[in-house]
This record gives C-alpha cells, structure tokens and sequence, in this order.
C-alpha cells in the first residue's frame, strides 16, 4: 500500500539530493540494510554483529564501514573495542532507519537476526551478573546505611519528569545503567557517562533486558566529556560527587554539558562522620553539605531551584541522600 504525502513520515532536514542518493546507495544491499535494522536496536561490536548475521568478521567490517562512509553508522571505540551505532544527528542515519523500518519483523532474515541478538543480549547478562555477584555484599552494606534506592528513585523521577518530557539525557557516572533504565522512557535519548570499562559492561546488559534503543553508553572522563557544549537538556549525577576529589570542578564540568535552562539534578549523602566509607567504599568526601553544593553551583553558573532531603528512616539506617534541582541561566533574551 502506497501512502499518503500526509501519511509519510516527517525526516530530518538539510539532506542535499546527493546525500540522499548516496544514502539509498548505501542501504540498497541486503546485508547493510539488516545491519541498519539490527543496530537501530542497539550498539553493537563487530564480534556481536557478526554472530547475529552469520558472516565473517571481515566481511561485516567491510559492510560496516561503508556504512560509516556514508554517515549511516558511527565507530566508538572503547578500550579494546569498538561499537557501532546509528549515528546521532545524521540525517543519513534517520532516512536509513526510516527505510529499514519498513521490513516486516515477521520476514524470515529480520527475525532470525532479532532472535540471534536475544541470545547476545543473553551473553551480555551473563557476563554482566558474573560482574554484579562481585559488588553485591559491598553495595547491599551500603544500601543499608540510608532510606534505600527505591526511595531516592522514586524521588529522583518526581522532581524530573512531573514536568514532561525531558528531552536529552546524560547520566554522568552511569555505573550500572540504572538511572538510564529508570529515566529512558521519559526522554527522547539518553546517554550514559562511565571511565569504568565493567561498568559500562554492566550498563549494556541492564540496557540490552530492558530493549532501550534509545539509551546508549559512552566511555569518557567526566571531566573530559566526549560531548559537545550545550548538548544535554538534563543531566543527573546520582551518588558520584561523593567519589571525586575535586566535586566542584566537576559540577562545572556537567554544567557545560547544559543547554540553557537545562536542569542538574544531583543525589549524594548529606555530609556525615562515618570515616570508614573511605576505607570500605572509597569515597573521597564524607557526604555533601548544601552550602557546599550551592557554592560550586554558584561557581558554575547554576542557580539551586529545589532541594529534598531522604532522612534515615529504618533500623541501621544513619546517612540522610540530598537531592538538588539546579538549572543552568536561560539565554539572554528569553
């Protein structure tokens, strides 16, 4: 069935006709035209896509890079891999996926891709709960100290999402992935920040269970984010101040990151005495007080619109977790 002018979907702009033939060049084989379907899923590595297609590495690479010739496809290299994604702002990339959309999941090579990259993502959990089984005594001591993470989260999506869509997302020190999984569906993309290569294993394979397509991970120091100015409407630090040895600096760091009128949301321990955590979980600072939070906010251009405190609340429970709303200035003008 043909559609409508009215029925088509609405594609980015500024493709030259050029670009648009040579986008069609590019996916008009069958072969690139599964990989567009396939990674329009998730982010992948050449390992993993050459197990769900059933072709040879260098025959895949060979596809792949055509594809990242034509702006399709972006490489991101990560310690001694290298994932491939759609690329992000491509108009290349969004007609390409539009095209490979209208494949029935139901035809026999779509579906056995698909099939084939539920049982990667079966790996990745694997490996990824191989990784958890490590941390779990550690974390679940911690966990005891304060309300709970079902609290903070609860709390975290109020103060973020009650006023609509949120748009662009960063998680700064992602960690597992979970502020992503939580956070995803109400934004339009989110990416996730981590210089921890298991981490980011970690955070894949929460990503990869859950089937977010829209929430990719990025390898990067915080400080030294792999991101334009200005590129973020949100960003969320949740429980990583506590962890640096210069917070300041980094909050100005993430504030660059802001759009403006963007928003910070950041979740830490309220300042306490507990000198063990340094030892036991290697935090560098013994919570965060508001003053010195609204200090290096002020540093960073940022203005504290809404605070809430998590107060302990349960047997062994002594740490209070602070959230703060900062927004970075409007644009002169508005």
């Amino acid at each position: 069935m043909l559609l409508s002018v009215e029925d088509q979907p609405e594609l980015a702009s500024g493709l030259e006709f050029d670009q648009l033939v040579s986008t069609l060049r590019a996916v008009a084989e069958p072969t690139r035209l599964r990989l567009v379907a396939l990674l329009a899923q998730e982010e992948l590595t050449v390992t993993e896509i050459s197990r769900v297609i059933g072709q040879s590495q260098p025959r895949t690479s060979r596809h792949l890079r055509l594809l990242v010739d034509a702006g399709i496809l972006e490489r991101a290299p990560e310690g001694a891999y290298v994932y491939y994604r759609l690329a992000e702002d491509s108009a290349e990339a969004e007609v390409a996926q539009a095209i490979a959309t209208l494949a029935p999941p139901t035809d026999a090579t779509i579906a056995g891709d698909l099939d084939a990259l539920a049982r990667v993502r079966q790996a990745r959990t694997q490996a990824a709960s191989a990784l958890r089984s490590a941390h779990t005594e550690e974390l679940e001591a911690l966990r005891g100290l304060y309300a709970g993470e079902e609290a903070v989260e609860a709390a975290l999506v109020e103060m973020l999402a009650s006023t609509g869509p949120i748009g662009r997302l960063l998680d700064i020190g992602t960690g597992s992935g979970r502020i992503l999984e939580l956070l995803a569906p109400h934004t339009n993309q989110s990416v996730g920040l981590d210089s921890d290569h298991d981490m980011l294993a970690l955070a894949r394979a929460t990503l990869s269970q859950a089937q977010l397509s829209g929430a990719t991970v990025r390898h990067g120091d915080l400080h030294r984010p792999p991101f334009e100015p200005a590129s973020f409407d949100v960003a969320v630090m949740h429980h990583v101040l506590h962890a640096l040895d210069a917070p300041g600096s980094a909050l100005a760091d993430a504030a660059r990151l802001l759009r403006p009128g963007g928003r910070l949301l950041v979740a830490d321990f309220d300042a306490h005495d507990l000198e063990e955590l340094r030892s036991l979980h290697g935090h560098r600072r013994l919570g965060i007080s508001t003053a010195e939070l609204s200090g290096w906010a002020t540093d960073a251009g940022l203005m504290l619109e809404t605070e809430r405190a998590l107060p302990p609340g349960g047997d062994g429970e002594c740490l209070t977790v602070n959230l703060w709303l900062l927004r970075a200035q409007e644009a002169p003008g508005r």
